[in-house]
């Protein structure tokens, strides 16, 4: 049985004519006969009844004509969706936090080019709380996000660590604190600070910290994200505090516009972690699946690069 033969009949049936139906869907009319009768004996069911005045749907045809339509309509439902799934799968949309690395974003996108050459890749910058909703409600499919240590990750969503850091501290080349090897708290609080906006991680840290120790910078800047910070400090303006991944390997770093050192505090561990909606909630694109693999895999090659640095 093919869905083209049930489709046949409900045109047959809606015309009232084997000529009039075999017009309209561009076959002959001997070929069209052969066809329902095939499906006639198939099914074990007169379904049409022939006559000089047309065709008309025999009793027992009345009985499974609703099933014969039911078919049809499922089939268009499977064709929508599958539809649906291959636009969907020209498409993989990645929110990303601005602490991101630069190289594991970078080499995942040039490797996920060679496998899938003909899919886009939509990079959506935002903070943690934007891209989880993304990532619950569809408009989202991988998130890379940062956590502090001991920070609880979000139950509904499937998390996968991918790269651990610590807070270093981001300044000018010619900046004091490029001379030193270790910067204190002390030293970081003498020059200007650019500090990121609320929301961020990186803001609830030093933010945090500060507080721990009663202190505040004399002078400071509020940033939105980890990029326009870098920006800044490669621009003189002050320093900033950002995980250690994000700026090793960083392009700003490769060209000498900014130059980074550990802190001097507390060990804390930051992690960025990749998320997306757990197996239960739909399955993913292949090319999603496929990016959140090059993920994992690159970012274990940056681990190790970075640690052995």
């Amino acid at each position: 049985m093919r869905s083209d033969q049930l489709e046949y009949i409900t045109t047959i049936v809606r015309l009232g004519s084997f000529r009039r139906a075999a017009e309209e869907l561009h076959i002959s009319q001997p070929a069209l006969t052969a066809t329902v009768r095939n499906l006639e004996r198939e099914l074990g069911v007169e379904i049409l009844e022939r006559g000089r005045s047309g065709a008309q749907v025999s009793q027992q045809g009345r009985e499974i004509l609703p099933h014969i339509v039911s078919a049809i309509e499922a089939v268009d439902r499977l064709r929508q969706a599958a539809d649906e799934q291959h636009r969907i799968s020209r498409m993989v949309r990645v929110g990303t936090v601005n602490t991101a690395t630069a190289p594991l974003l970078t080499t995942v996108m040039r490797a996920f080019r060679t496998l899938h050459a003909e899919t886009e890749v939509q990079v959506v910058s935002a903070q943690g709380a934007v891209i989880q909703t993304g990532l619950r409600e569809g408009s989202l499919d991988l998130g890379l996000l940062n956590y502090l240590e001991g920070d609880d990750l979000p139950p509904d969503l499937d998390s996968t660590l991918l790269l651990r850091g610590t807070p270093v501290v981001v300044m000018h080349p010619e900046s004091p604190l490029a001379a030193i090897e270790l910067v204190s708290i002390e030293a970081l609080l003498a020059e200007p600070m650019i500090l990121m906006r609320a929301g961020y991680l990186m803001h609830r840290y030093v933010h945090r910290l500060l507080v721990s120790l009663g202190q505040t910078p004399a002078i400071s800047y509020s940033a939105d994200g980890a990029e326009m910070g870098k920006l800044m400090a490669a621009e003189g303006l002050g320093a900033c505090v950002l995980p250690s991944f994000s700026v090793i390997g960083d392009p700003f770093v490769r060209h000498g516009a900014i130059a980074w050192r550990p802190l001097d505090a507390d060990a804390i561990e930051i992690q960025m972690v990749l998320q997306r909606r757990r197996s239960g909630s739909g399955v993913q694109p292949l090319a999603a699946r496929s990016l959140h693999a090059l993920f994992v895999e690159h970012a274990a090659g940056l681990h190790a690069s970075t640690s052995a640095g």
